[in-house]
């Protein structure tokens, strides 16, 4: 079976691990401090702080920038449904707005429509590996004094004109096992700015900035010393992670037939965590059972947009349509890019996808 993810771990994420437990400090400790240190230096930015999950870190950005009931947030539509729900969680309402066809990532002319006297913040999503327009994004958070917080959580390395993402805005990070890197569980926030960087580290442990004193409601959103750990082992092996998965792209790139191939602006730097077709006619499903049946894994991200889930039409009272969106979500597949594929499952994708589509 080619499978969709293959989490690479390796000698130095057990000897880490086994390190971790021979000291004793399991909890958050030293390994989680290094391992900030680290995010940071890759994002280019001043701090990164260690959460639990990405949508922790989601959750966590949103309080540090003071969102709440009766605001406002910007987002896409067509992601996981944790960038939403984050907004929920705060007690804030998502708006939002239809996608740019060919990148899948927020449309940005359509932003400044949307933007009302309660909006407070712009979530881009960096879908499947790429960046989101952040020059036109940014412009526009300028002009209308609002937040920016990126939710990275797919695309760890990617570069919008040569700067990383997670370094316009707040940036966040999941390190899920299927992320370009993991912690086996875990997330990451980054952010230039000090305010930014306390209130983020206050929220994730209890409200405590001196220790069994609760200056305000937080949580237990913490890291362990045991997930950094696996983290700090695979931090260092992001960029031949990152270059694999562009080499797989460029093999489909050349060579699929049929399909759709993923659209790379010029000045972006894709780090293809998903490498997410469109299939033409109303055959994707009908594409992803061949391929199942050629035992080769596939997945669709993601068959109903946000406001289509029950969650979001009962209980939020969304009743929308948002064109591209809902095209997007009746034509994607995406198919394995992984760092673990040999080029004989490189070889067998293509044939496969080749074969059912008539070319």
């Amino acid at each position: 079976m080619i499978s969709m993810a293959k989490p690479l771990m390796g000698e130095e994420e057990k000897q880490a691990v086994w390190e971790v437990l021979e000291s004793g400090v399991i909890a958050q400790g030293p390994r989680v401090k290094a391992f900030e240190e680290a995010f940071a230096a890759m994002c280019e930015t001043r701090f990164a702080i260690a959460t639990s999950s990405g949508t922790t870190a989601l959750h966590v950005a949103l309080l540090a920038h003071r969102i709440g009931p009766g605001d406002e947030v910007i987002t896409s539509p067509f992601t996981f449904i944790a960038s939403a729900n984050s907004v929920v969680y705060v007690g804030a309402r998502p708006v939002f707005v239809d996608i740019d066809p060919r990148t899948f990532n927020i449309d940005v002319r359509q932003i400044e429509a949307a933007i009302t006297p309660r909006t407070k913040a712009i979530l881009p999503v960096h879908l499947f590996g790429l960046s989101c327009d952040m020059e036109t994004i940014m412009e526009i958070a300028s002009k209308y004094n609002l937040a920016v917080i990126e939710d990275a959580c797919q695309s760890h390395g990617a570069t919008f004109k040569g700067y990383k993402v997670g370094s316009f805005g707040t940036g966040t990070f999941s390190l899920y096992p299927t992320k370009n890197i993991t912690s086996a569980e875990g997330g990451m926030i980054t952010t230039n700015e000090p305010a930014i960087d306390e209130a983020c580290r206050v929220i994730r442990n209890h409200g405590m900035r001196v220790r069994y004193y609760h200056d305000e409601l937080g949580y237990n959103f913490r890291m362990t010393d045991v997930h950094a750990a696996i983290g700090l082992a695979q931090i260092g092996k992001l960029d031949r992670f990152n270059a694999k998965r562009r080499q797989n792209a460029a093999f489909y790139d050349q060579n699929l037939k049929g399909v759709i191939t993923p659209f790379v602006p010029e000045g972006y730097e894709h780090v293809y965590h998903q490498y997410t077709v469109r299939v033409p006619d109303g055959k994707r499903d009908a594409l992803r059972d061949y391929l199942k049946s050629k035992d080769i894994g596939s997945e669709v991200y993601y068959p109903v947009p946000i406001y289509r889930q029950k969650l979001y039409v009962n209980e939020l009272g969304y009743n929308m349509q948002l064109p591209e969106t809902e095209r997007a979500a009746a034509e994607v597949l995406s198919l394995p890019i992984h760092p673990a594929l040999t080029q004989q499952d490189l070889e067998a994708v293509v044939s496969a996808v080749n074969t059912f589509m008539g070319v």
